[in-house]
Order: structure tokens, then sequence, then C-alpha cells
């Protein structure tokens, strides 16, 4: 019992030493503070409130966590909010993603785009026998030309800007999902091919992966891109919706060595694209290049832009009929000013660019008023990362959708915002191992696989209730737009022109 006795009392005061010493330890980092605060001349809320002038810029920070979590309802959040997240969090795990009792959408909201069901739905017997239509890119003008079945697929987004473990988890799921996954145009890393998924090759302005040490293009490495069997197309990208106008930008902290090694560019230092391509400055120039990409690799080539000033549409579409379809590009992306990015000025990201509801049909019809509708597929691209967003775009025009930062959300993305730091909570945008750890590629492209097969089922529940078998087959009669005024409009009656 003595023992026992003078072992409790040896912990008793153990413990009152070690509270002392920690009271001490915070004591004097309280004053060192004070002191810090009160002589730096940076912050006045700081120098005016010192030490607790500092939980301003801490609530500040975790203020998005909290609104997410606590405050925000069910469809307050940008730029995804908590049914938006839930329902792609509930498709990749593969579990129930019906609701009850009622939706939480209002359904008057100016600008959404509701569809409109037939008095005779599409039965299973009848969508069941039906074949599928497979979307050729390519066809007559490539000497590869490029077929899938889906009208979904994963959105470029660049070894990088994403982790390691991030593109093999898209790389994996795509290959079992069965759909495209895009490079992006940080070039083609070794993640990229590890799924033997089916690859788009992204050329940004910089042609990282494919260009000279002079920055310019080059026709061997392009070969060296085409040869690999997984690369079935490739995109020259204009611009995008986050930042239009504006280069990729990479921070020198994300620089690493296969980055490097990957964009042919040094380690450690900020990777900083050019605004435009330097050697296109004309819809000739752009036709030049799609048709040199062509004939140098054998495959489809598109071009993926964010829609602003449109008369360069006409320039475009008339050039191509002066210089012949085999000069067209195979596809066209057109990005919404509501896409995404890891890292771009908020003035561009919160204020350039259409989105795609507005830009979408135009593309469309401009294709359709110069005939070249059939010679050149059309995807869409920006915040379509649910089934009522793709199939939105499928009535507008769209012959296929891409999403980035759904896919995103089925690998495990917290929308924590972290995108353009080597922060990123859960290993999908930091090339920090401690971070990376917690992504494991193998789980990851299991939820990828089930986000993709999910989403594309109820995309075609949408287009049954419509009375159609396929999605590709949704249309403009198929959809309104809520008014300014909170009333419907068909979408025929505000985009008339349909004929292909």
């Amino acid at each position: 019992m003595v023992k026992i006795h003078d072992f409790l009392m040896q912990v008793i005061e153990f413990s009152a030493l070690l509270m002392a010493t920690l009271i001490l330890v915070g004591l004097v980092t309280v004053v060192v503070v004070y002191i810090i605060d009160v002589t730096q001349s940076q912050q006045a809320i700081r120098k005016n409130y010192p030490v607790i002038g500092r939980f301003r810029y801490l609530f500040e920070h975790l203020g998005v966590f909290f609104r997410q979590y606590f405050f925000a309802m069910d469809r307050e959040e940008l730029p995804f909010n908590r049914a938006q997240r839930g329902w792609i969090a509930r498709a990749a795990k593969d579990i129930d993603h019906t609701i009850a009792f009622g939706s939480t959408k209002p359904i008057h909201t100016p600008g959404d785009i509701l569809f409109l069901n037939s008095a005779f739905p599409k039965l299973d017997e009848e969508t069941q026998q039906s074949a599928k239509t497979p979307l050729c890119f390519g066809q007559g003008y490539a000497r590869a030309p490029y077929e899938t079945h889906s009208v979904f697929h994963v959105s470029a987004m660049s070894y990088g800007a994403l982790s390691a473990p991030a593109i093999q988890a898209l790389s994996m799921g795509a290959a079992k999902a069965g759909i495209l996954l895009n490079t992006g145009e940080g070039g083609l890393a070794p993640f990229h091919l590890q799924g033997q998924c089916d690859l788009v090759f992204q050329i940004g302005t910089a042609k990282y992966g494919v260009r000279d040490t002079d920055g310019t293009l080059s026709n061997e490495k392009l070969q060296e891109v085409a040869a690999h069997a997984s690369v079935k197309m490739f995109e020259i990208k204009l611009s995008q919706g986050a930042k239009p106008g504006k280069g990729g930008i990479l921070p020198g902290e994300k620089v690493t060595a296969v980055i490097a090694s990957t964009r042919g560019i040094p380690m450690g230092q900020d990777s900083l694209s050019p605004n435009r391509h330097i050697d296109i400055s004309s819809v000739n120039d752009l036709l030049s290049m799609i048709h040199r990409v062509r004939e140098v690799t054998g495959k489809p080539v598109g071009i993926k832009f964010v829609l602003g000033q449109p008369e360069w549409l006409d320039d475009l579409c008339q050039a191509i009929q002066t210089r012949g379809l085999d000069h067209a590009p195979d596809f066209v992306t057109v990005d919404s000013a509501d896409g995404g990015t890891g890292a771009a000025p908020q003035s561009l990201m919160d204020n350039v660019g259409l989105p795609a509801d507005s830009s979408l049909p135009w593309v469309v019809d401009k294709l359709i008023e110069h005939g070249l509708r059939k010679r050149i597929k059309v995807m869409a691209s920006g915040k379509m990362s649910t089934p009522s967003g793709v199939a939105a775009a499928l009535c507008l025009g769209a012959d296929s959708v891409n999403t980035a930062r759904g896919f995103m959300f089925a690998l495990g993305c917290i929308q924590a915002l972290q995108c353009n730091k080597n922060t990123c909570p859960t290993g999908i945008t930091t090339h920090d191992p401690k971070l990376q750890k917690g992504l494991d590629p193998e789980l990851k492209a299991v939820r990828v696989a089930n986000y993709a097969r999910n989403l594309l089922h109820e995309v075609e529940v949408v287009a049954h209730s419509c009375g159609v078998v396929n999605p590709y087959e949704l249309g403009r009669e198929h959809a309104y737009l809520v008014t300014a005024n909170g009333l419907p409009q068909r979408l025929t009656d505000r985009y008339p022109d349909t004929a292909t």
C-alpha cells in the first residue's frame, strides 16, 4: 500500500510540475507574441489588439469550413453546394443516392434548365434492346479515328496541379468506366499511363511535353506522344473558363523533378504558360496547327476555348470552308466561364468569359449555320458534374460532357479551396508526401469509376423520362429555361436553329 501511495504521489507531483511548465511556456509565448504584435506595423488589428487580434485571421481561415459544415444550407454554397457534393460522394461510394420527401432545389431560379418529361417515357425493355451508336472523332480525316460510347469524360487536369496518386486514381478509374481522361496542359506523365485508359493529350500554350528547348512545337515529340497506344486524341487549348486569356500557373514549390522532366522545364521554378500560343495569332494559324498535329500524329485533333468575343467563330468557319474540311478541328471543347482551375487571378475567374448555357448553343448554331456540325463534334466542360448539368449540356447541343471538379470530389476533395497551395488536406492537389499518403489510388479508382457509371445511369434516367432511349438523343425540345421572371421558356423558342 505504501508503494502505491508513493507512486500516486509521484504521479501527482509530476503532473503538477508538467502543468506548471506548460503554464509558464504559455505565458512566455503570450508575452513574446504580445511584443511582436505591438512592435510590428504591418497589421493594424494586431498592433491595436495584440495577441487576441490574431484570432481574427484564424477565424477568417476557418470560416470556409464552418460555413461548409454548420451554417450553409444545402443549396447555398459556391462554387459547389452541399447537395451537389453529397450526390457525388454517394455516387462515388456506390451507395443509395435517392432522396425523400421533396426537393430542396428552388424550381423558379432564373437561368436554370429543367427537363420536359414525355407522356410516354421509355420502358426498361425498350432501352435494353436499343443499340448505342458510338460517337466517332476524326472519321475520314485522321489515320486513327477514335470511337467512344460514353457521353461523359474526365476534363483536363495536369500532373502538377494534381498529385501523382490523384492522377493514378483517375487513370485507373477512367479505364474501369471506359471513359476518356484529358491530360491537361502539363504533359504526359507516367501516372497517366498507369491505368491504360484512353487519353486526350492537351497541348497548352507552353506546349509542355511536346516542345523543343526554345518552347516551340516539336514534330518528333508529338510522334513520341502519339506512339503511346493510350493517347487517342490531341486537344489544342486556346483558353479555359477559369482564366480566359491567361496561361497556366504552377507555383515553383510544386515543380518537382518528375514534373520538370515531364514538362521540359527547370525544377523548383514557377511554371507560367504564355497567355496564348505564340505561333497562333489568327484563325489561319490555328487551322494550320490543327492540320499539322493531325498529319504528324495521325490522330483526331480538337481545340478548347471559353467563348468571349464571338466574331472569330464566323472567321474560323469561313476559313475552314476556304481551306477545306481536312483543316477543320475534329472537335471543339466549349469551356464555361464558371470552370475551375488550381490558380487564377480572381478578376478573371469572377468576371471574364461566357457561361456554357449562353456560349454552347451559340457555338453549335454557328457550326450549323456554316454546315460544319456533322464534321465537328462538340464537347462541353465547366461545372457540369451532376446528372442535371450533363443532361442540360446535351440538350443545348453538346455531343459529350467533361468535368474536372466532379472527379476531384470523387477522389475525396472537401472543397478546402487550397488548390493554389501545396497544402491540400486530401492529397489531391499537393506534392507533400505526408499529405499524399492519405490518398489510396486503388480505392479512389473504384470511386472514380462508380461516380462516372452512376452519373451516366442517371443521365439515362432523365433521357428515358423525356421519351428518348439514349442520352445523346436529348435536344432542345426536351428542356426549358427559367427566365428572369421565373417563367419557363422552351429551349427551342430561345434557340430555334436546331437543324443539323
